[in-house]
Parts: structure tokens; C-alpha cells; sequence
């Protein structure tokens, strides 16, 4: 009788230890189904930022359009003169090999930047 027991006592831990091993696996797939997803939404994210700055660049550099001005070509209700100058100065140049302006949203100074890649004055916070 206790040869049984211990029989179905050993049973149910492998049991229980196939269930884990199986929910493992199933965490580690959605798990890794996320960090894909969202790797892939920051190159994308990463790309349409590059289009736009580039696009943006040219109406302020090359259109010798100001800040507000630009964002009157745009269209766009929600993009700020912050965002513009961000967008500008995270341009990477097409002949360069490097990761663009500076990543972080920190406190930079404008005199830092380009006068080209500057925002107009009157660029709302």
C-alpha cells in the first residue's frame, strides 16, 4: 500500500512539473513574441522619425521657413516646436554612419545646436 502511494505521489509530481515545464515554454513565447513586436515598432518608429526630420530639415533649412511655419505646412495639430526640434536634430545624414543628435529629452541648450537645425523663437513649449 505505501509502494502505491508513493507511486501516485511520484505521478503527480511529474505531472505537475510537465504542466510548468509547459507553461515555461508558453510565458517564454509570448515573452519573446513581445520584445519582437516592439523591436519592430521602434525601427519603424525609428524610420518614419528619420523621414520626417529630413522633411522638416529641408521646409527650415533649405525652405528658410521658421518653426511655427513649418508646422503650418504640416498639418499636424499634435507636433510642437519641441517635437520639430527634436525630429531635426535626431536626423541622421544619409552619408554618415552615426545614431543621429542626442537620444535623451533632457534640457538641452538651443545655443548648442546648428543655427540651421534651431527652432524659431517663438517655438511653443
Amino acid at each position: 500500500m505505501r509502494q502505491q502511494a508513493r507511486a501516485r505521489a511520484r505521478q503527480a509530481r511529474v505531472k505537475v512539473r510537465q504542466e510548468q515545464a509547459e507553461r515555461q515554454r508558453r510565458l517564454a513565447r509570448c515573452g519573446e513574441t513581445v520584445a519582437v513586436a516592439l523591436a519592430e515598432r521602434d525601427a519603424v518608429m525609428a524610420d518614419c522619425d528619420q523621414r520626417a526630420g529630413r522633411a522638416l530639415r529641408s521646409l527650415i533649412e533649405k525652405e528658410g521657413l521658421n518653426t511655427q511655419e513649418a508646422l503650418a505646412w504640416c498639418g499636424a495639430d499634435s507636433l510642437t516646436g519641441r517635437e520639430v526640434y527634436r525630429l531635426i536634430r535626431g536626423v541622421v545624414d544619409e552619408d554618415e554612419g552615426g545614431t543621429g543628435g542626442h537620444e535623451d529629452e533632457g534640457e538641452d541648450s538651443r545655443e548648442d545646436a546648428p543655427a540651421s537645425a534651431r527652432p524659431a523663437e517663438s517655438m511653443p513649449g
